[in-house]
């Protein structure tokens, strides 16, 4: 097993160099699609190089990092060699990779172990079925996540959406092992930095509380909210204390939220409002906010409340979705876990049609990019087009996954069996 597992690192990690090495790299930092005004690592090196000159690098338009990013970057620019980066960023890519493999194992491991679902008849025959799938569903997300096209272009493009991963990573599998600190730690890190992670805390919140006595959660989650509260504070003292002001809050939480780089991206601000009334501006940036972070935390949370793993999958991909600068980093990222459901797929009803949608339109957006920029024989609307497509394709994606949970759910409670006159059937709920 071992083996396998390093000649799988062996060979994402070759393929990682070899594309940093090549001619290619620097188109690939280039794309709209892979670095945004967030995570673009050429924005990052011009904010490190005003803040040695003395410059505060968050007056203007260029810098959206936190301050507490600043000083690391800031250090690993100084201490580091050029050439050494390109490893910095695959090593902490393969970490990523390696991190929701022992998310992936401890997931599966509770859900086969789990009284409700071994009444599932896939599971009830064979001691050695049960043992297997934790391991199978380990490896296959652990391949999954180091030869996704996503991950790997937002590796080979150096953005820093690659550390972002790392502390979702970090979350996840903190959540796993009933961590409270680093739980909240990586999540407020990633609030401080994104402003939409802090919706994980409802998954982690129900996630470690689960694992108390029914006397002891209240007491639990009012810990963990006053631990987490405490943390985010104190980092923003510490960004505070960096940068000897106030001033990075509207560069980053104030920038995520009010929208004013419409460069294009994957999303769908940019051309909202562009093409929009300057008079409407406030009322679409609320409504857009308030889908994106409020909209759906009560109902998921009340439906996936006995899945967690699955209500944080759920709240990734909604930010992937609706954020203001999404990039195919945080698709990749969420695409990743899919793993772990491998036993909702056989409910699932959109994978075909989801899997060609995301295909042609990771294909055809460079295309229509080009037509539009270079040869001209094309318009934003061309662009806008094949963007929301794929936004479409993730929703449809989402929304599969959690009605087949739903399937999952009713099938087990009422004891119904997939087999029909010993052939497969699939479970439809109208």
């Amino acid at each position: 097993m071992s083996k396998q597992w390093l000649s799988n690192f062996i060979l994402a990690g070759t393929i990682r160099f070899l594309l940093m090495n090549s001619g290619y790299q620097k188109i690939i930092s280039d794309r709209v699609e892979v670095s945004t005004a967030l995570n673009s690592w050429k924005r990052v090196t011009e904010g490190v190089h005003l803040y040695n000159f003395g410059v505060d690098p968050y007056v203007g338009d260029l810098f959206h990092e936190t301050p507490i990013g600043l000083y690391i970057f800031d250090l690993i620019l100084q201490y580091l060699p050029q050439w050494t980066l390109f490893f910095l960023f695959i090593f902490t890519d393969l970490l990523t990779a390696l991190l929701l493999a022992f998310t992936a194992k401890q997931y599966a491991t509770e859900l086969v172990s789990s009284v409700s679902y071994l009444i599932n008849t896939d599971f009830r025959p064979a001691k050695r079925k049960k043992k297997s799938y934790p391991m199978k569903v380990q490896i296959v997300k652990m391949i999954l996540r180091v030869i996704n096209p996503y991950i790997i272009l937002s590796c080979v493009g150096q953005t820093t959406t690659v550390f972002t991963n790392l502390l979702y990573s970090i979350a996840l599998v903190s959540m796993t092992k009933y961590s409270i600190f680093w739980s909240c730690l990586s999540i407020s890190l990633l609030t401080l930095q994104g402003l939409y992670p802090i919706s994980l805390m409802v998954p982690a919140t129900i996630y470690i509380a689960r694992s108390k006595n029914i006397n002891q959660r209240r007491s639990t989650i009012f810990f963990i909210i006053v631990v987490f509260a405490s943390m985010l504070t104190t980092l923003c003292f510490v960004s505070h204390y960096i940068m000897g002001s106030w001033s990075f809050i509207w560069s980053t939480t104030g920038f995520i939220l009010t929208v004013p780089d419409l460069h294009p991206n994957i999303g769908l601000y940019w051309y909202f409002f562009t093409e929009m009334f300057e008079h409407f501006r406030w009322l679409f940036i609320a409504s857009f906010q308030i889908n994106v972070t409020l909209l759906y935390i009560v109902p998921l949370a009340l439906l996936l409340r006995h899945d967690t793993m699955l209500l944080a999958f759920s709240y990734l991909a909604i930010a992937a979705i609706f954020k203001s600068y999404p990039c195919i980093g945080d698709v990749g990222f969420y695409i990743s876990l899919l793993p772990l459901w491998k036993h909702l797929f056989q409910y699932t009803q959109q994978g075909f049609i989801v899997g060609c949608l995301m295909l042609f339109c990771t294909v055809f957006a460079p295309t229509v990019w080009y037509q539009w920029i270079y040869s001209r024989s094309a318009n934003a609307n061309f662009y806008f087009g094949v963007t929301l497509a794929f936004d479409i394709a993730q929703i449809c994606l989402l929304t599969d996954i959690v009605f087949s949970s739903v399937k999952h759910e009713f099938a087990i409670r009422h004891g119904i069996n997939k087999d029909v006159s010993e052939s497969m059937a699939k479970l439809l709920l109208e």
